[in-house]
């Protein structure tokens, strides 16, 4: 009985432990694969600062953020 309780208890932090460094493994290449701003969001942040940007700019600023996001593995 003793044994049992230990061994579930193990068991439960091991999973636990596991459990989120998985978690944060998955999240990490989630977000590296799909960045969370995309070229609509750029659009309009350009547009409510008065500017109006062309699809050459937005490309350039999609780049450089996947190229820092690439850089900073």
């Amino acid at each position: 009985m003793g044994i049992t309780i230990v061994v579930g208890v193990i068991a439960l932090l091991v999973g636990l432990v596991g459990g989120f460094f998985a978690a944060r493994w998955y999240m990490k290449k989630y977000f590296q694969d799909n960045p969370p701003i995309s070229a609509d969001m750029i659009r309009q942040m350009m547009a409510q600062m008065g500017q109006k940007p062309s699809q050459k700019k937005l490309n350039q600023l999609m780049n450089t953020m996947k190229n820092s996001q690439k850089n900073n593995k």
